[in-house]
């Protein structure tokens, strides 16, 4: 596992994360600035879930203030960890109904895009939507099943993941929206994947498993719901049966170049 450039903060006896005014300010830069981006863009349930938690603009929230919404509406809760936590762990919180965050937030050099998880995507990219009783129960059957996966299933729940709960979108009565996690907390993204540039294809799970992805770059390809319950139908199915599938028919050719060395 790759080493991170961040250290998470680490909560005092009563749970309470010290941040500095800095990283405070990161927090407010971020938050008014995707605001903004996301109006007429972010999904209804989205924004629905944004009003719950009510975060603040001014200071980074303590994970407790978010726990408290959680567990009201869909009985979630977050979890502090690390920057970088292994598969493992990681399904494990999933399956008990912990969304993981890492309790750093990234420094003004990284402000525009950081490629691995702060404190500002996990809590605005994806709390909101773990209010939602639908992306609830999704996010929890995705842990439960990828907690009994072998190590090769893992990486086809690991397509699922990305093209859905990080960069999905979705089809509402007021037009396509996004719902995927990565893409609402990035600017640039947010703007980019409803623009006429990138592909949309019609969800299905099978071919979403089988698409390759980079996590450095604008996705050439996302993925369209034809709404949000479609994501508590997916749950119901049988997924894994699913993974088997798309590891005997194999990947896609990837839309985008290889990583350069």
């Amino acid at each position: 596992m790759k080493a991170s450039q961040y250290v998470a903060r680490q909560p005092d006896a009563n749970g309470f994360i010290d941040y500095s005014e800095v990283e405070h300010r990161t927090w407010h830069t971020l938050i008014e600035r995707q605001l903004k981006v996301i109006e007429q863009r972010a999904c209804q349930e989205y924004l629905d879930g944004l009003d719950k938690l009510a975060l603040p603009s001014e200071r980074i929230p303590q994970l407790a203030d978010i726990n408290r919404v959680l567990r009201a509406t869909t009985g979630w809760q977050v979890a502090q960890v690390p920057a970088l936590i292994p598969f493992q762990r990681f399904f494990e919180l999933l399956a008990n109904k912990q969304f993981p965050v890492a309790t750093f937030i990234r420094t003004e050099a990284d402000l525009d895009y950081l490629q691995e998880p702060d404190i500002f995507h996990e809590i605005f990219g994806h709390c909101p939507l773990l209010t939602n009783p639908w992306f609830a129960e999704f996010t929890h059957t995705y842990g439960r099943l990828g907690l009994a996966a072998s190590p090769q299933e893992r990486v086809y729940l690991a397509r699922l993941y990305w093209m859905t709960i990080e960069f999905g979108l979705v089809d509402t009565p007021t037009g396509r929206r996004i719902y995927g996690g990565g893409i609402l907390s990035s600017p640039k993204e947010a703007v980019y994947c409803l623009s006429n540039e990138p592909e949309h294809q019609a969800f299905d799970p099978l071919e979403a498993m089988r698409t390759p992805y980079r996590i450095d770059i604008l996705q050439p390809l996302y993925f369209v719901l034809p709404d949000l319950q479609s994501l508590f139908a997916l749950a119901q199915q049988d997924i894994m049966s699913m993974v088997r599938e798309a590891m005997a028919l194999g990947l896609h050719k990837p839309k985008f170049p290889p990583k350069a060395a």
